[in-house]
């Protein structure tokens, strides 16, 4: 039995879709049947059921965007740390497995350039320099590195997701977001395809992996501006020419930090460790490439 939290949100969406496609037998109870931050309640869901492994995918990230955390600090505070505390609390207590998605914007930047020319990106090991204890970063990401550190002593996987994209248009899909925005931010980032990201994090459960960081992206990075070219060089292309659509960028990160709220997490993240464990993901360009070609407005 496999308990899912967040099945009405975006990634959660998909690990529904995915335990439903393997015949998997779970629950997905809603926040109006089980109050996360009620631990008594909790406890006497789990007293009813005998469960196998929990997949948190509850958190706050803010709509549109970051900025909204900047004003709703509780509920940023509250869906990000608090409940991640809590759920690791009781997983404890109860000798459970879980599996929290987390998210790599607790970095900023990346680890510089290898000898032959690439982007070197930052391992699980390296702890998080855009966080409250290291840097000016945003509310939101300073509150996913310390709902992070809720969890070292749990046996838990911390999934950590960048940026997701896919082939299906949706306000927290990256690509749609490049097509939503007046003006852009020319950044380089690793992304994660989310379908990928969820078939790829549930693997660490069926295999079996030692607990602890995984870095769920796919391979390699790229930069803003070489998105749009393959959007522009895409179906989905042809038809925003038709439409008089252009993509304008900021001079810089600068002009850009005068029209947010918040600083904004542009990093690079390496993903050799969850290679190395047998789970295969794709090169990211192929991902985008792949996703535009099959693109649904």
């Amino acid at each position: 039995m496999i308990v899912l939290f967040g099945s009405t949100g975006y990634v959660g969406g998909f690990f529904k879709k995915l335990l439903q496609s393997k015949n998997i037998d779970f629950v997905a109870p809603s926040h109006k049947e089980i109050d996360l931050l009620n631990e008594r309640q909790l406890l006497d869901f789990f007293d009813r059921l005998s469960v196998d492994f929990i997949i948190n995918a509850v958190g706050y990230t803010g709509k549109p965007n970051v900025d909204a955390c900047e004003d709703n600090k509780l509920d940023c505070l509250l869906g990000n740390v608090v409940i991640p505390g809590i759920l690791a609390k009781i997983c404890s207590q109860k000798n459970i497995a879980f599996g929290h998605v987390s998210s790599g914007c607790v970095y900023q930047g990346d680890k510089g350039t290898g000898l032959d020319g690439s982007i070197i990106g930052f391992q699980e090991n390296d702890p998080p320099n855009f966080s409250f204890r290291t840097s000016n970063s945003s509310f939101y990401s300073g509150c996913k590195a310390l709902g992070e550190e809720m969890l070292t002593a749990s046996r838990c996987y911390i999934w950590r997701l960048r940026m997701p994209f896919h082939w299906q248009d949706h306000p927290k899909n990256y690509i749609s977001k490049l097509l939503f925005y007046q003006r852009l931010l020319d950044a380089r980032n690793s992304l994660s395809e989310v379908e990928e990201f969820v078939r790829a994090a549930f693997e660490c459960w069926e295999k079996r992996l030692p607990y602890g960081i995984y870095h769920i992206t796919n391979t390699g990075s790229i930069t803003t501006r070489q998105i749009v070219e393959k959007i522009l060089g895409s179906p989905l292309g042809a038809q925003l020419k038709e439409k008089g659509k252009k993509f304008l960028f900021f001079g810089n990160e600068e002009e850009f930090l005068k029209h947010v709220k918040a600083p904004r997490s542009n990093c690079v993240l390496d993903n050799t460790k969850l290679l190395s464990k047998g789970i295969h993901i794709r090169h990211v360009e192929e991902a985008i490439e792949e996703d535009l070609k099959r693109w649904q407005s």
